[in-house]
């Protein structure tokens, strides 16, 4: 397919976390709700449309929130029904979109480039709106144009509960007088800079020299400007249930040493969780695989919220451990996978009320991110027999 000729669209999941919990509590309907953890040191995971009206957003002090908004009814969030009621959505997409990608927890893009030939592209994707909403009882609102940046554009402008279907024609005319905030690629400190320059609106920054853009901005501001103009070549990535992290070890010596095994298996966990974290990559599935040394190879998985904390996952990898081996024989590889990832931060910490365990993560992220990964481990990779690199293997697809 041409892409000068592409039909995509966005679909949301409005106020999904809120949304879940309304689902689950239907005296929540209409009133102003807050997710997240349920002290003053927590932040907003999500918010309602009523609280909004209030100032109040995402990632914001859950101490200012409650000010703005003293009648909010706040709800420590349920990270496991959010990741169920995800999935459900993404099986009804499935079931139907000749190609999608699953960009977050709440969210995906569908190509539907050539649909108009057979059905019409709107009509397609209106009736599988009305689909998901009938089906799980969540709001969803989509926006239909030329690519993905102007399709997500288009979804927010349809928010809450609506469709926008943008056509080429339109695009710059959509596109003109909305705040460069609602460029995608644009956060608050691209957006403070562009706003030292005088620029304020999509009219005003397509205008500007892209040479100048890309001197002040670097590569980014190129891209920035082509946005600006409507212009997106990125395809919408299959999705696919198998796209992976992992990393196995084969050892020197057939083992039955558990300690040294477990805390191996600890080491390659905390690598490949740093790996989501550079990525900005949630799992929702962990698999443990074994190979005795006559070469039987036996694997388990457990399905889990989204995340991409190493202490949530070490946990979870050891007790798929303990209960694969369970034949006392000699071990002769070890290995560890995570899948069905998706894009996104980390949510389930907007939940905690001890905010520390996030930054502790942030630090020793920017550590290794300076001085290499090896730059801090966790204590318990530090089995005194051990003188394994549990990155060893690892493997990408």
């Amino acid at each position: 397919m041409d892409i000068a000729n592409r039909d995509i669209v966005h679909m949301d999941l409005d106020s999904f976390f809120v949304s879940v919990e309304r689902l689950q509590n239907s005296s929540l309907k209409s009133k102003p709700v807050l997710i997240g953890g349920t002290s003053d040191r927590s932040v907003v995971a999500s918010c309602s449309y009523e609280t909004r009206r209030y100032g109040v957003h995402s990632a914001m002090p859950m101490k200012t929130a409650r000010m703005l908004c003293p009648d909010a009814v706040v709800i420590r969030g349920d990270m496991e029904s959010y990741s169920r009621h995800s999935r459900t959505v993404t099986d009804i997409i499935a079931e139907s979109a000749p190609v999608y990608e699953k960009a977050s927890i709440d969210e995906h893009y569908i190509d539907i480039s050539g649909m108009d030939r057979f059905f019409g592209c709107y009509k397609w994707t209106h009736q599988l709106r009305a689909r998901i909403m009938k089906e799980t009882g969540l709001p969803i609102s989509f926006g239909l144009s030329v690519n993905k940046t102007v399709a997500k554009i288009a979804t927010g402008e349809a928010k809450p509960s609506g469709e926008l279907h943008v056509q080429r024609p339109r695009v710059p005319v959509f596109l003109a007088p909305l705040s460069i905030k609602k460029i995608p690629m644009i956060g608050e400190k691209t957006f403070r800079m562009l706003r030292a320059m005088g620029v304020d609106t999509i009219s005003t920054l397509r205008q500007m020299p892209p040479e100048l853009m890309e001197r002040v901005m670097g590569k980014n501001g190129n891209e920035i400007w082509r946005r600006a103009n409507g212009i997106d070549n990125t395809p919408v990535e299959p999705y696919q249930e198998q796209k992976s992290i992992s990393t196995e070890r084969t050892f020197e010596q057939d083992s039955t040493d558990v300690r040294m095994m477990r805390s191996l298996l600890a080491g390659m966990v905390e690598k490949l969780c740093f790996e989501l974290r550079s990525q900005h990559k949630l799992t929702s599935c962990v698999t443990v695989k074994l190979r005795y040394a006559n070469f039987d190879t036996h694997t388990l998985q457990k399905r889990i919220p989204y995340t991409s904390f190493d202490h949530t996952l070490i946990e979870i990898a050891g007790e798929l451990f303990d209960r694969l081996y369970n034949r006392r024989m000699l071990i002769r590889l070890l290995g560890i996978r995570l899948t069905h990832l998706v894009q996104g931060t980390q949510q389930l910490n907007l939940f905690e009320d001890t905010p520390g365990m996030v930054d502790l993560y942030r630090t020793v992220d920017r550590l290794k991110q300076r001085f290499g990964k090896k730059a801090v481990i966790r204590a318990v990779n530090l089995h005194p027999l051990t003188t394994h690199d549990p990155g060893e293997g690892k493997a990408i697809s």
